[in-house]
């Protein structure tokens, strides 16, 4: 069974979004790690770089594929996790602490509204039968 942690909002494409204030740290799920496999390389955005909620913000890739990462929230890239580009693997051994990925300034807290709650989030993974 994935870890799904309660204070954090998730989309249905599996990436997490941790609040901060005005701001949102973006990642991968356990659930997402453990399905990718070993994770061996990770594109991200640079600061300064805009994201928009439902859209691409970068790629992560495994042994076994590619996957598309899509941005939880709109807003600016404040900051970056450059250690995921020497050590990837961190995706894997710490999805929701070391692993992540981006730091966001929020362009509209609003959006929170469309994310799934930790409830909401292991219900759309028993349905796709974890």
């Amino acid at each position: 069974m994935s870890r799904v942690l309660p204070n954090l909002r998730y989309t249905r494409e599996h990436e997490w979004l941790l609040v901060e204030g005005g701001r949102g740290r973006v990642g991968i799920t356990d659930y997402a790690q453990e399905s990718l496999g070993d994770v061996v390389y990770v594109e991200l955005p640079g600061v300064g770089d805009k994201v928009v909620q439902g859209e691409p913000f970068g790629v992560v890739e495994s042994v076994k594929a590619a996957s598309d990462l899509y941005a939880p929230v709109s807003g600016v890239v404040v900051e970056v996790n450059e250690a995921l580009k020497e050590s990837p693997e961190l995706v894997n051994r710490d999805p929701y602490g070391e692993g992540w990925m981006i730091l966001v300034e929020m362009a509209d807290e609003g959006e929170l509204e469309k994310l799934l709650t930790a409830e909401e989030y292991e219900k759309l993974l028993a349905g796709e039968g974890e």
